[in-house]
Parts: structure tokens; sequence; C-alpha cells
């Protein structure tokens, strides 16, 4: 029997089976094709990425991109689709933010596949191609009212996924107050969930768990970080602040 692969020997090999999937890239819309809901919910169903998978280099190599979106974020959603049977959810009567809300009432299986699929197709579109701008207008406002400045925010917000131990997530929320809040989740939950200490709408997400950054950047979780401030679309956070 052979043995079986040790976690990181894993993401090593399926990054080179995941090469074989880049060569799809033309079949991926452009950035400005993806329709957005217009109330900011995310369904149930895994939504094309935005770009295509090496749109996001060098802060995000293609093999990572391709890896991530086809091989993790794919099984998030088959998951959550899985156990939406089992436990007799109404997909369509049930958004998926309410459902979230109430995840204690769930399996750990929908607690785990339901925050994974909402927290990644959140953190795409979280992401842009191109050099990030910095937020304006009444976003800005808010970020200056709440932590005294921009730099300031990106600074605690680092922290928070710099400092998050194991696996998880930092976040920009709004929350129920309507003021800015940083912090961090641990492996899949997310401020909308009831049994986050986090609680607020998710403005701005990212990934810290390895598989999102282990390729390019080892153990440096610090510098992916750094680079990640690169592809912030400004933009998509703004609308969801709006739509609060």
């Amino acid at each position: 029997m052979s043995k079986p692969l040790h976690r990181r020997q894993f993401i090593k090999t399926s990054g080179q089976a995941g090469i074989s999937a880049g060569i799809l890239l033309s079949g991926l819309p452009s950035f400005a094709s993806v329709k957005k809901s217009s109330t900011g919910e995310i369904g149930y169903m895994q939504q094309p990425l935005p770009y295509g998978y090496p749109a996001l280099e060098p802060a995000i190599d293609a093999t990572t991109m391709t890896i991530h979106y086809t091989k993790h974020a794919a099984a998030y959603t088959k998951n959550l689709a899985d156990a939406c049977v089992a436990e007799k959810v109404d997909t369509n009567a049930t958004s998926l933010e309410q459902l979230l809300k109430n995840i204690s009432k769930y399996s750990p299986k929908m607690r785990n596949n339901g925050g994974g699929h909402y927290n990644h197709e959140l953190f795409w579109q979280c992401m842009r191609p191109g050099t990030a701008s910095l937020p304006l207008g009444s976003l800005l406002n808010a970020i200056t009212t709440s932590f005294g400045s921009w730099e300031a925010m990106k600074n605690q917000f680092s922290d928070a996924g710099k400092n998050r131990f194991g696996s998880g997530w930092a976040w920009l929320v709004l929350t129920a107050d309507k003021k800015l809040a940083i912090g961090s989740t641990p492996n899949q939950d997310n401020p909308l969930m009831d049994v986050s200490e986090l609680k607020g709408k998710p403005l701005l997400g990212l990934d810290v768990w390895e598989h999102a950054y282990y390729l390019n950047y080892q153990t440096r979780r610090a510098d992916y970080i750094t680079n990640w401030w690169n592809l912030v679309n400004w933009e998509f956070v703004q609308n969801q602040y709006n739509l609060g």
C-alpha cells in the first residue's frame, strides 16, 4: 500500500496536475463581463472567475489560482450542495446569507462547506488585475473615522491575517450599528455566522489558508499579504459598503 501524501506534498503534486487546467484560460470571461448581483448576495452555485488564472500575477501565480478555484473552491460548492440535500434546505427559499446566520442549527459539514463556498465567492470578487487604487469617498471617510487613517486600517487588517493561527480568514466588516471592524475567523467560518465572535457584513476578505499561497510563498504568509494589497478591488468593496 502506498503511503498517504503529506499535505504540502499534495499541494505541490496538485499544482503540476493543475497546469493543464490553466490551458483553458480563453474560456474564462473578462473582468468586465461578469454580472454582479445588484443585492450583493452570493448564491449557492460557483460562479466563473472574473479574470483568467494568470491575471493576478505576480502576487498570486496561475498554478495556485487554478488549483484554488478548480479544486478547493469547487469542492466546497459540491459539498455544500450535498449538505443542502441531506439536510433538506430549500435553496430557492433560503438565501445563503440566511443559512449562514443560522448555521448553528446545521451540521459541521454545512458549516464548513457553506462558509467555504461563501468565503471563496467573495474572495474572487475582492480582487482584480492591475494595480489597486485606494478607497475613495464614503468608504475612505468611514475607514478614517473608524481606524484613524487608511494606513492604520491596512496595518490592522494585515495583522489580523498574519496572526490568525493555522488556517482562516481576515475580514473588514460593516457591523450592525454601521461601523467598520476588523478581525479574523478560523477555518471557513465568517462574520455572518451566528457562531462567530466577529459579526457583520463582509466587505473585504482575505484567505490565509496555506493553499492560497504556499506554492509561491511557502511559509512567508506576511509576504503574500503584503503583495495581496496590490490586488484589492476597492470598487467592489465600496459597493458592498453602499449596500450596507
